[in-house]
């Protein structure tokens, strides 16, 4: 059992040096180009990948949609003025800690701000829109889960986090059902179809 721990260890960790480089590079589209590179290049090459083994020899990639320079803003964080409770020990936990402001599509819209519980907590942003259940997974997407160094960066003096839709990206769970995958939930939803990010096919 060690090794799978190990395993796990070293993909998290290249999980967060990809994430780390991506702060650093300008962005655009070759970013966003060199980015889905190595992403695949992991998905196809790591034990821990999401894609299962037996997939893997064939796997050319996962579909995206091309990039999107308008996909990319700015929210507003409004932290909840009544804190919610923890949630029960069953569930996945992380509770909602106030919303996020942009605007996308000429449009003012809002997303829910999680926190996910337990040691270090991390800031989890999932999303469904219109695409949901035909051209992406049903259960939705992410934009960021910071405690899997899924993070494009926020700035603490003018409360505002990074969103980029070129990033978003399925839940483990869209490629094997072994994975367990917390959901969007219904506040978390757009009216509109985000054709940015991964995709379910090409």
């Amino acid at each position: 059992m060690g090794s799978a721990y190990l395993e796990l260890l070293d993909w998290r960790r290249r999980v967060a040096e990809l994430f780390a480089e991506l702060r650093r590079r300008p962005a655009d589209a070759a970013a966003l180009a060199w980015f889905r590179a190595q992403k695949d290049l992991l998905f196809k090459q790591h034990p821990q990948s999401p894609i299962p083994a037996h997939e893997r020899n064939e796997f050319c990639g996962l579909p995206y949609w091309a990039y999107d320079p308008a996909a990319r803003v700015q929210a507003s964080f409004t932290p909840l003025e009544t804190e919610e409770p923890p949630p029960p020990p069953s569930e996945i936990a992380f509770r909602r800690i106030g919303t996020l402001r942009f605007e996308l599509q000429g449009q003012p819209r809002t997303l829910g701000a999680f926190w996910i519980e337990g040691y270090a907590g991390g800031l989890f942003v999932p999303f469904k829109d219109k695409t949901s259940g035909q051209q992406t997974y049903g259960g939705g997407r992410y934009l960021l889960d910071t405690i899997k160094s899924a993070d494009l960066g926020s700035e603490i003096q003018q409360d505002t986090v990074t969103l980029d839709f070129n990033y978003a990206y399925h839940p483990s769970c869209a490629y094997d059902p072994v994975w367990t995958c917390p959901l969007a939930p219904p506040d978390s939803r757009l009216d509109l179809s985000v054709h940015a990010g991964e995709k379910l096919s090409p």
